[in-house]
């Protein structure tokens, strides 16, 4: 898809649809009188019939009139009090997603409205645009089904309308369409089956990307694991014929920093199907395991779009690939493990296994030179029981790295929820054989998998539950079902806040 930015009126715009986003009620004023005007009074029409209510990602179709756009699409943002960058992008997406099984190839849209809506900041809302767009355009049916029917149109161009200097603007597109690309790598990888994504088969994947961005990978096996000490990481794959991979990608050289003096580390949990193991999972929804390894494809799109977008930035991705299985090796309740970091391990339910993978991914990332850690998991139903599927969880320790974190969803455009680390709960996962279990009492569960984690990090460290938001179970507005691709832009401009500024 290639993108052009114009500075011009909307209704220049030679396009096979041009979009009008509509940030609040409609004021026909200025260039929506005019353009209102020239479609022959569509527009005062549609909002006469309640078509331009201030319904977020609401649409509506019009004819053109005497436009140059074959077609005009107006979609709402809402209220203007509460237009944010999240809306900004969604609202684009929306767009797109309104022409499903439409003979769209050209699309335009007027950016002054969305402009308007963020302060001001014409290239921000040309990247938002832009990311949303791409984001759209994904359909996971297009994995394996040839008929795309039910798929958005493939656009050949993207016409972002501005009125004034095109240049800051064609930068932020350029951005937001290099993002976009990365989220829906991401969202690509999970979505795809467990029979056809394996430990292997994700580790092949992450050569390819490393490959295709200039990044370093190492791979480590099952032997060299064990070697290592990765107890617990092998401990929820050994009941699988499909052996576990614990997958490293490198930018930049080891020991480098960037420049807030930080080698970040991205962990993801990369759980290729997870029945459960031999405490096995109800038949309702399984299915749906194969989207346990969201974390891992994100940190791998993510390493590989901030490549792009700052090549040789020093940085990690670590992403430990296994199959929870009940197979005949499988790890049992209450059998002991050994940490990386030496600790011991009381496995009261093998379906609490993404904490164990993402302990001995954490400490292998310090050992590495890591100096700061974010890590992405599906990991508990909890989360999204507490807060859905709209709001990320997230426990994070010192404080300091909590704001850098929070800093960089604003910037993303993603919304988070801090949970506290009350230690006072820890005594509740004593063991009597080792150091603690995997799991606790059911109440306050969902602080207590954050503080199993926090048993594996001596460095700042932040952990993102993407429980209730790593993918969506019915169609939206601006999404499709299947991976979100969430916290992959947070983790981008996380890591770019350390690239130096020319």
């Amino acid at each position: 898809m290639q993108i052009r930015v114009v500075t011009g009126q909307p209704w220049e715009a030679a396009a096979d649809l041009l979009v009008v986003p509509v940030v609040g009620e409609p004021s026909f004023t200025g260039e929506l009188d005019e353009l209102d005007r020239r479609s022959g009074g569509e527009l005062r029409a549609l909002a006469a019939f309640g078509e331009l209510r201030s319904k977020r990602y609401g649409t509506a179709l019009a004819a053109p009139g005497d436009l140059r756009a074959k077609r005009v699409l107006a979609v709402s943002g809402g209220d203007a009090d509460t237009f944010d960058r999240e809306t900004a992008r969604r609202l684009a997406s929306a767009a797109l997603r309104r022409l499903v099984n439409r003979d769209v190839r050209s699309m335009a849209v007027w950016l002054a409205p969305i402009t308007a809506g963020l302060g001001g900041d014409q290239a921000l809302a040309a990247e938002l645009v832009a990311r949303g767009v791409v984001e759209g355009g994904f359909e996971p049916k297009t994995i394996y089904r040839e008929d795309t029917d039910a798929a958005p149109p493939v656009l050949d161009e993207l016409v972002l309308v501005v009125a004034g200097a095109a240049g800051d603007a064609e930068r932020g597109a350029e951005r937001g369409r290099i993002i976009g690309e990365g989220a829906n790598m991401a969202r690509r990888l999970s979505n795809r089956a467990a029979n056809d994504v394996s430990p292997q088969v994700l580790a092949d994947e992450a050569r390819a990307i490393a490959e295709a961005h200039g990044l370093s990978i190492d791979v480590i096996d099952e032997k060299r694991a064990a070697e290592l000490g990765m107890g617990m990481f092998l401990a929820v794959g050994q009941g699988s014929d499909n052996p576990p991979r614990m997958i490293v990608l490198r930018s930049g050289g080891a020991g480098e920093k960037d420049a807030l003096g930080r080698h970040l580390a991205m962990v993801g949990k990369g759980v290729c199907f997870d029945s459960g193991g031999i405490s096995i999972k109800s038949a309702d929804r399984m299915e749906e395991m194969k989207m346990d390894k969201i974390g891992a494809c994100t940190v791998i799109a993510a390493i590989a779009t901030v490549s792009r977008l700052a090549p040789g930035l020093p940085l990690l991705a670590v992403a430990p690939a296994v199959e929870n299985m009940p197979g005949g090796h499988a790890s049992r309740p209450g059998d002991i493990v050994k940490a990386l970091n030496g600790k011991w391990v009381d496995l009261i339910n093998t379906d609490a296994e993404g904490r164990l993978i993402l302990g001995d991914a954490m400490t292998y990332a310090e050992q590495l030179g890591a100096t700061h850690l974010v890590d992405v998991a599906t990991l508990t139903g909890a989360v999204g029981r507490a807060i859905g599927n709209l709001v990320t969880g997230v426990f994070a320790t010192p404080d300091p790295w909590w704001e850098e974190l929070s800093a960089a969803a604003e910037r993303a455009g993603e919304r988070y929820w801090r949970f506290p680390l009350v230690q006072d709960y820890l005594p509740e996962m004593d063991s009597w054989y080792a150091d603690f279990q995997n799991t606790g009492t059911n109440d306050g569960s969902l602080v207590k998998s954050g503080l199993f984690l926090e048993q594996f990090r001596t460095v700042p460290w932040a952990h993102l539950d993407i429980g209730g938001t790593g993918y969506f179970r019915k169609l939206c507005p601006y999404a499709t079902r299947g991976a979100t691709g969430v916290t992959h832009a947070t983790l981008v401009e996380l890591a770019l806040a350390g690239a130096a500024r020319g």
